[in-house]
């Protein structure tokens, strides 16, 4: 199998941001505890290196079909015959069991998480895609996790920063899922996907998405307001944020796709700046 394969049937752009976001709040976490235990750190990124990729080899293996229909998705190894659904299932186990074993190995709480991350993921939001936009809330739940299994990781247990880490992310998915559906709608159509709030571009669809993207405003400056961060962290997520509005506030105004692209592209720096903020400032508290 070609790398380039590889990399398509687990997506590692987005396996990528997932692993980071655990890594950050895993140092989070362990600052918490006032000791980094780099070993653990190294596991758990190849433990949610490997469950994040599972959970999309089996997306991918149950969406095979409906790949094959969407321009984005049909040169992916499986809808292009290249890998047989038998193959990536032993490949997406493989991945699973390797995975879990890892993360649960820093304690049974973190691989209970990456299990219910895995099911919720490809076997509840997956099929769900189709159904409803309810989809969209359904797959921010594991979408969120990545953060609060990386600090669980490191501290053992979930606390009021763990649940802050984790909110952070499921408001922030919300505007960012939307932006990206509002991009490939035609392409989602083709698939019968149903993922913008409305199922329509139309203006409701960007009123939600600006309110989501007006609540994330509050939540991240939560870290501030509870004394976890201090004002530098506050600083840059108001500024992100009120950026992040701004570009919200402009899709509402024009709904049109290149707004939606922008506000894509801004999600995709949004949440990185503010994460690795969070974990500047409270190392330096």
């Amino acid at each position: 199998m070609k790398w380039s394969d590889f990399s398509k049937l687990i997506k590692l752009r987005l396996t990528f941001l997932v692993v980071f976001s655990a890594s950050i709040s895993f140092l989070i976490g362990s600052k918490e505890n006032g000791i980094i235990i780099w070993a653990d750190w190294v596991k758990l990124i190849i433990g949610g290196f490997l469950v994040t990729s599972a959970a999309n080899c089996f997306n991918e293996i149950i969406e095979k079909d409906l790949d094959k229909l969407m321009k984005r998705t049909m040169d992916r190894p499986i809808p292009a015959g290249r890998m047989n659904t038998g193959q990536a299932l032993v490949l997406g186990l493989g991945m699973a069991m390797a995975g879990t074993y890892l993360l649960g190995g820093l304690n049974i709480l973190t691989g209970l998480l990456s299990v219910f991350s895995i099911i919720l993921y490809a076997f509840a939001y997956t099929p769900l895609k189709q159904k409803s936009p309810i989809a969209v809330f359904v797959g921010a739940i594991p979408g969120a996790l990545p953060p609060l299994i990386g600090y669980v990781a490191a501290h053992g247990k979930i606390d009021s920063i763990a649940l802050i880490l984790f909110g952070i992310q499921f408001v922030w998915q919300f505007p960012h899922f939307w932006a990206i559906a509002w991009v490939l709608d035609d392409d989602y159509k083709l698939a019968g996907f149903r993922l913008l709030p409305t199922q329509k571009r139309d203006r409701a669809s960007a009123v939600i998405t600006f309110i989501f993207t007006l609540i994330l405003l509050p939540v991240s400056l939560l870290p501030t307001i509870y004394g976890y961060g201090g004002y530098y962290v506050g600083a840059v997520s108001l500024v992100c944020s009120l950026i992040f509005l701004y570009q919200a506030a402009m899709l509402l105004r024009t709904l049109q796709i290149e707004s939606a692209r922008k506000l894509m592209f801004g999600s995709f720096f949004y949440l990185p700046v503010v994460q690795l903020m969070f974990l500047f400032d409270f190392i330096g508290k």
